[in-house]
């Protein structure tokens, strides 16, 4: 596992609670704009705690206050990278918390992935549990990643418990570090291949699966099947099977166009049909992720559609 820094909780927590307190904010973009902008001439090396710990840049001591630098080293985030030190993780806002997660370039196989997609995920979340009426009780976010989803969950249902399942163990101990920084409790990280290996129904089920074709098979963002839909598809079926009365999945994923056919789009709403939910399903936005139309896998692709499934069991 590459990630030295997971074996340091406790100073991970209180490193990002001293970031925190230092008014740091950062939105993380996506790796191909996050490689432009790290390509200016004037991005060599960080000139502040955003180019550390969000851009990933190479410092020098003297950018970083004495004390976060000490904290970054009781972490072990702290790495040579030529004449200066490099942050070996970054930290992103959302929803009035920091999260941890794999410092740019994310190219191991076991990087613990956050980005635009992240904020979309989360924001289809909060608008669910907005108009929701029942209480969450019991929930799960399925390839939790960082946690995200999950802790926002937390916050907004209070006593719930709520499960963050992964494969990865990087992203098992990210979101638990994830949650003790952001003091939400009922949170339990899990070892599981989508529900395989957790028990029990749930009210909630979140998930913002992998849905590229990625030919290093990186476990954030290898989506099987012919397009990329092949674990968004085995979540919807997972959700059919373990969803209580009045539960609901709310699935973030893309789906490929052909032809002007949203294949996925057929494929997920005959699943939940046969499983008698109800679902709502909608484009967040119709086009994105272009330069991955280069790649040959999409050589018959329209476009790229983020998209919004939601599936309930009548009560």
């Amino acid at each position: 596992m590459q990630q030295d820094w997971l074996e340091t909780d406790e100073a991970l927590v209180a490193l990002i609670r001293a970031v925190r307190e230092t008014g740091y904010s950062f939105t993380t973009v996506t790796p191909a704009s996050h490689a432009r902008v790290n390509a200016r001439p004037d991005a060599a090396w960080a000139r502040d705690l955003r180019d550390v710990l969000g851009w990933s840049r190479p410092f020098r001591e003297e950018v970083v206050p004495a004390e976060i630098l000490a904290a970054m080293r009781r972490a072990n985030v702290v790495e040579p990278a030529g004449e200066g030190l490099r942050a070996t993780i970054r930290l992103s806002s959302l929803d009035g918390e920091l999260f941890l997660h794999s410092a740019y370039p994310p190219s191991a196989t076991d990087a613990v992935f956050f980005g635009p997609d992240t904020t979309r995920f989360v924001s289809a979340v909060t608008t669910h549990l907005a108009g929701r009426r029942a209480p969450v009780q019991r929930a799960v976010d399925i390839g939790a990643g960082s946690g995200a989803a999950g802790i926002v969950v937390a916050k907004r249902a209070p006593g719930a418990e709520v499960l963050l399942v992964d494969i990865n163990p990087a992203a098992l101990r990210a979101g638990r570090i994830n949650a003790r920084a952001a003091g939400v409790s009922g949170i339990v990280p899990r070892r599981s291949n989508l529900l395989r290996e957790v028990e029990g129904r749930f009210d909630l089920i979140v998930s913002n699966p992998p849905f590229m074709i990625d030919r290093s098979g990186r476990t954030y963002r290898h989506g099987g099947g012919a397009l990329g839909e092949g674990l968004s598809l085995a979540v919807v079926e997972a959700a059919a099977e373990r969803l209580a009365p009045g539960g609901s999945l709310v699935l973030f994923t893309g789906s490929v166009i052909v032809g002007g056919a949203d294949r996925f789009r057929e494929a997920a709403l005959a699943a939940c049909a046969r499983a008698g939910l109800a679902t709502d399903y909608r484009e967040f936005d119709p086009d994105a992720y272009g330069e991955e139309l280069d790649d040959p896998a999409y050589a018959e692709a329209d476009r790229i559609a983020l998209v919004v499934l939601t599936a309930t069991r009548p009560a």
